[in-house]
């Protein structure tokens, strides 16, 4: 579940779109990531969900209307693509690693965060311990609410040696950081009154993967947001990004 260095190498040569495609070590971690757009300008910054990759993304990294206002960043979480992969940590790492990640790349104006799924309580964990520094939280599908979080019992069976080590690719960071999330929502909960950034929340109503009712969830306990915006898709899945794409993108463009 990740392009190779050619293969993107070919997806951008075709969209005549300038890249960069490099990492960064932080704490004993690669962070690998791609980068589009202005350099001067504020940056789209991208986290994806679980199992994926930067790619999960690279519509958005592609496309004229953002790349003529914005710089855009996409990473790869710890376990996955090119970060460390097959190694899974918890959400508090990965937020912290990532952070540490912007404060490298900061270029003095504002950061706005993209996380889908697993993504979004990625974002949401860096905005609760660094409230300061990121202008928007664009939480697309994700899960932040630990009662509605119902791992399976099936997750625990194959993180146990030997079977883990036949579970292919990066399913296997997936399962692990999976099985942990519940618990470790329950740790961020009471940090979600520390989010002072703006928020975007963008959910389709049938999502079968992350329930709607993270919505509510997230109305009651950002209680000190600047602003709180719900998008409701009507009758969409959890795969809005790439479903919905034209729509996300729009919100992304008005960011500014």
């Amino acid at each position: 579940m990740r392009m190779t260095p050619k293969e993107t190498e070919t997806f951008f040569t075709q969209s005549k779109t300038n890249y960069v495609d490099s990492s960064k070590e932080i704490e004993g971690y690669t962070i690998h990531y791609i980068e589009t757009g202005n350099k001067n300008a504020s940056t789209l910054f991208f986290v994806h969900g679980s199992p994926g990759s930067w790619d999960a993304y690279k519509d958005y990294l592609k496309d004229s209307l953002l790349l003529s206002k914005f710089r855009m960043i996409a990473v790869d979480r710890i376990g996955f693509g090119y970060s460390n992969f097959g190694k899974a940590e918890n959400l508090k790492t990965q937020s912290n690693i990532i952070e540490k990640f912007t404060k490298q790349i900061a270029n003095g104006k504002p950061i706005y965060l993209i996380g889908h799924s697993l993504g979004g309580p990625t974002i949401v964990e860096m905005a609760a311990e660094k409230p300061n520094d990121y202008a928007t939280l664009i939480i697309i599908a994700g899960s932040i609410d630990p009662k509605a979080e119902t791992p399976e019992n099936w997750r625990a069976i194959i993180k146990v040696k030997p079977i883990r080590y036949i579970i292919p690719g990066a399913l296997r960071p997936a399962n692990d950081e999976l099985w942990w999330l519940k618990s470790d929502l329950y740790d961020l909960k009471p940090k979600l009154q520390n989010i002072t950034s703006k928020v975007i929340i963008i959910h389709g109503t049938k999502d079968q993967l992350v329930p709607y009712s993270n919505v509510a969830f997230m109305s009651r306990e950002f209680v000190n947001t600047k602003s709180l915006d719900i998008i409701s898709i009507k009758d969409a899945n959890h795969f809005i990004p790439w479903t919905h794409f034209k729509e996300i993108r729009d919100i992304l463009y008005k960011l500014e």
